[in-house]
């Protein structure tokens, strides 16, 4: 390379990041660059993932310096977690963790990153889109769709760290370098596929498929394999040491946070023309949204419809070329084709859906379910091919123009612009207003409908050391996790983290349950299920040893309550809250929400002719076996609705581990629930 193609490329490179950055500040103002503002990251922008995030972060901060980088004892205590798994960007967190004695009390990195995601995306882009035209009002107009891209925008400061999509712009730009100049290596290759794991390991798969499309075109066309597949080893090496570095293989698992596998996130055969998300009203002004099912908003591609005509301008163009031209074609790029194929099929995955439909479910074999569900959220691998295309519509319009005069050129690549921007507007309208509920700094942990937990956590505060989880806090798991991380205290909750161990948190929250019934309560720690079930299992146990004991509920927009999480606190004398409820013998019950082929919500009701029960169908009714709910339903002889109906109990039985069910004298056991689902509060009779 010339130094005159160097500088021009550096020239290129600073443009497009110039470009990025006005493009951020455009959308986004300065508000998130405040660092001492964090009111945002505990708003939950869009969704509550960003709390999660910036959980993380404020549990490492506290926690003391070890190589490897980004380990904290404070969360997932007493074994710690990797705030990889919190999806902290490690290389930021580490970063800043190294700076902590110089930063404010409150300090947040996650604009910063933002900044920088769109600057190199800029810078990037504009270097990709230069390797087809040498015309820089071109090169940046060819940029502007990269920059304004739909999957960008929908993850900047929603899932932060996936905002880095430059790493593929990046991998896309040396492998289109590779091929013309006939070389694998590159230094900044190996910096990029090294980085992925340093800020999110999702991108290590993207990026390495386009090194590897390169790598094996390269071998095949210019018979060389032993050198470069020497250097694929090194890469593949130290990325894998830098992920050590940071973490990501300290304390995590496959599949553990979650609860789903592979193929529920998957990417719907509709995603490239739907314009549909998660927490956004439109994002086209001309194409209507159409149908999803199950996590189909994860696997979000909309193309935006400047993208889509192109799209389909290019392949009519590519349909017109003699057969040859197109095997030739083919043939030039099967590695690039291949990846392009795994990719996609992995992202459509073995459940395939369109619109709101599953048309298939393709079955594998177990060890490859859990082998994919290390990257459940399989629609997001498709982004190579996203920016792919991308680059194919841009690429074609510049050279189906390239004989033309340069504004002819320049009108073409405008236009394209202006229906992409045109159509996304409604998008970026919003975009450009969402930071200002967040201008305040300060705002409050808590939102409104959790007032019963918000005033509880003030009544506790500076008396507990470690926030125990005895089950999943899928409700309160992220509020609770910032408000640990702002008491420094520890916490063995694993709901608000991506990968943990949950063979090793059941295990940890069977020990305390078993502490507490044997009396053996740790007075430093309060305890926190949204199980009704696990909460009567230990109440009586725990009021015995002098803790309050009691369910605090929320309260919906139609003033209907229902239970935010059940909790015990050592030491704890009082506590009232008209949204509270303290544990006692005049607790209600309730049944057990259970459901499968013969349960319907704990009412025996469902395919009864294949047991051979049809004469119990909606008059038994399942419990859980608690301590509590067996002492309630010793001598009773009827159930009580508390609205004038009562239900003479015909048996109890309790030949099934785990349950007891009863027989009522009843018609219809769902005239137990009220007319929002919730199971009516259940008084015995004796």
């Amino acid at each position: 390379m010339t130094g005159y193609e160097k500088n021009e490329r550096r020239r290129l490179f600073a443009l497009g990041c110039l470009l990025g950055a006005a493009v951020f500040f455009l959308l986004y103002g300065l508000s998130p660059l405040d660092v001492t503002n964090d009111a945002w990251l505990r708003g939950g922008y869009i969704e509550a993932d960003i709390q999660q995030h910036y959980a993380g972060w404020m549990f490492y901060r506290q926690s003391e310096l070890s190589i490897p980088f980004c380990f904290s004892d404070r969360i997932n205590w007493p074994f710690g977690l990797s705030v990889a798994f919190t999806d902290s960007i490690p290389l930021f967190a580490a970063l800043f963790r190294l700076l902590e004695p110089f930063l404010p009390s409150v300090f947040q990195y996650f604009g910063l990153f933002t900044l920088l995601c769109f600057v190199l995306q800029g810078g990037f882009a504009c270097l990709l889109v230069g390797l087809f035209s040498r015309r820089t009002p071109i090169v940046l107009l060819g940029a502007v769709p990269f920059v304004f891209s739909p999957v960008l925008l929908e993850r900047a400061f929603r899932h932060t760290a996936l905002a880095a999509q430059f790493l593929i712009l990046a991998a896309l730009y040396y492998y289109i370098r590779g091929r013309r100049e006939g070389r694998f290596f590159y230094p900044g290759l190996f910096a990029v596929n090294c980085l992925t794991l340093a800020i999110h390991p999702y991108f290590a798969p993207m990026t390495y498929a386009l090194t590897f499309a390169l790598f094996v075109e390269h071998a095949v066309f210019h018979k060389q394999f032993a050198k470069p597949a020497a250097l694929l080893a090194a890469n593949l090496g130290c990325t894998a040491l830098v992920g050590w570095l940071f973490g990501l293989f300290s304390g995590g698992s496959a599949s553990g946070g979650s609860g789903v596998q592979y193929g529920h996130f998957c990417m719907n055969l509709n995603a490239l023309w739907n314009p549909v998300s998660r927490g956004m009203g439109k994002w086209s002004l001309f194409l209507s949204a159409q149908n999803q099912t199950l996590g189909n908003y994860d696997g979000f591609n909309y193309l935006g419809l400047g993208m889509l005509l192109c799209s389909v301008a290019v392949v009519i163009v590519v349909l017109r070329w003699h057969r040859s031209s197109i095997l030739k074609c083919l043939k030039n790029r099967f590695g690039l084709l291949f990846v392009v194929l795994c990719l996609t099929v992995f992202a459509v995955s073995n459940v395939i859906t369109a619109n709101g439909a599953v048309l298939a479910r393709i079955p594998l074999p177990q060890f490859v379910i859990q082998l994919a569900t290390t990257l459940r959220s399989s629609g997001r691998l498709f982004w190579p091919v996203y920016y792919l295309i991308f680059t194919c519509c841009v690429a074609a319009l510049i050279r189906l123009t390239r004989y033309q005069k340069q504004w002819v050129q320049t009108a073409v690549i405008g236009v394209l612009c202006l229906v992409q921007l045109v159509d996304l507007s409604p998008a970026l309208l919003e975009k450009a207003g969402s930071f200002r509920p967040y201008s305040d700094a300060g705002s409050n942990l808590l939102s409104q409908t959790d007032s019963s937990l918000a005033a509880l956590l003030d009544a506790t505060e500076g008396r507990y050391q470690h926030l125990v989880a005895l089950g999943p806090l899928k409700t309160t798991g992220l509020s609770l996790a910032l408000y640990t991380a702002d008491e420094k205290m520890t916490s063995s909750d694993t709901s608000f983290t991506a990968r943990y161990d949950e063979a090793q948190a059941q295990q940890r929250q069977e020990e305390f349950v078993q502490a507490i019934t044997e009396g053996a309560m740790p007075q430093d720690c309060i305890f926190f299920t949204e199980q009704e079930e696990t909460f009567l299992a230990v109440a009586q146990a725990a009021q015995d040893q002098g803790a309050w004991c009691g369910v605090l509920y929320q309260r919906t927009g139609d003033e209907t309550r229902f239970p935010l999480v059940y909790v015990i606190a050592p030491g704890l004398e009082e506590f009232t809250h008209p949204l509270a409820m303290e544990f006692s013998e005049n607790y209600p019950l309730h049944l057990a929400n259970y459901s499968d082929d013969f349960w319907d919500h704990g009412i025996l009701s469902l395919n009864l002719e294949s047991i051979g029960r049809q004469e119990d169908a909606n008059r038994v009714v399942l419990f859980y076996d608690t301590p509590f709910t067996r002492q309630k339903l010793e001598g009773a002889t009827a159930l009580s609705d508390g609205e004038g109906g009562v239900y003479p109990i015909l048996e109890v039985s309790d030949q099934d581990a785990g349950w007891l069910m009863v027989t009522l004298e009843i018609d219809d056991a769902h005239c137990l629930y009220n007319e929002s689902g919730q199971c009516k509060d259940l008084e015995v009779l004796s």
